[in-house]
This record gives structure tokens, sequence and C-alpha cells, in this order.
């Protein structure tokens, strides 16, 4: 009987072990909401007037982030990959698909956001860039 007691221990301790080290670290300082201040040829007063941002604090699955965006008027998901060598890999983008009277902004990141292939993190601000010159700039909506 002691041995079958011990012998049970011995797997829930595994058990727990193997639970606890398989739910993915959070990230802080990537893993926030972020404000869009840069991009295209959209001033930073009309960024923020439509309350741009991405928000980076879904749950992470397999290593990808379960992200949400926000432009002024539609909702959209993505899925977000953020490897340690400086490259991003962002698919399944989709939008609600309300009719709004101005729809430059969200189709003009809606047709780039997913193309961009790197990241950096300086500070309070994350860049987004593709390999064309092309860039988001964002400020972490918790800094003041």
């Amino acid at each position: 009987m002691k041995k079958i007691l011990t012998s049970f221990f011995a797997v829930l301790l595994l058990a727990a072990v193997v639970n606890c080290s398989a739910v993915p670290e959070k990230n802080p300082g990537l893993q926030r909401q972020w404000m869009l201040i840069s991009f295209d040829q959209f001033s930073k007063e009309e960024l923020i007037k439509n309350r741009a941002e991405i928000n980076l604090t879904g749950a992470i699955e397999k290593g990808k982030i379960r992200g949400g965006a926000h432009m002024g008027c539609n909702s959209m998901f993505f899925t977000s990959e953020f490897k340690s060598d400086g490259n991003v890999k962002i698919s399944g983008v989709g939008s609600t698909l309300k009719a709004c009277q101005n729809m430059e902004l969200e189709t003009a990141f809606g047709q780039k956001f997913d193309k961009m292939t790197n990241y950096t993190i300086e500070g309070h601000f994350l860049t987004l860039s593709d390999n064309n010159g092309n860039a988001m700039k964002f400020v972490a909506a918790d800094w003041d």
C-alpha cells in the first residue's frame, strides 16, 4: 500500500510540474495595448482622433498572441507571432463589416498590417516594419 501511495503522489507531483511549465509566460514589454502614432500619410492627430490601436494582451497559444485592433470603426482581430530575432508573423487578419463614413485609415491598415515582418521595441515604443520601407509606430497606452 505504501508503494502505491508513493507512486501515486510521485505521478501527481510530476503532472503538476509539467502543467506549470506548459503555461506560457507573458511578455509585459510586448503584451500590452499599443496606440498607433505614425503610419503612412495619416497625421498623428488623425490617428489619435480615430483611437487607432492594436491590443496584444490576448491569450498566448503555442507561442502566438491573439490580438485585436481598432482604427476608428470596425473591430479587427489577428494572430501574431513575435520571435526573439526581431521577426514577426501576422496572420488571420479579419474584421467586422460595418459601413462607416471614414474608411481610409482602416482600409490602409488592413492592407499593410499582415505584411509587417520585423519589429523592434525601444522603451515604450513598438515599431512594425516590412522589407519595403513601410512602418507602423506605436506607443504603449499605459505610458504617461
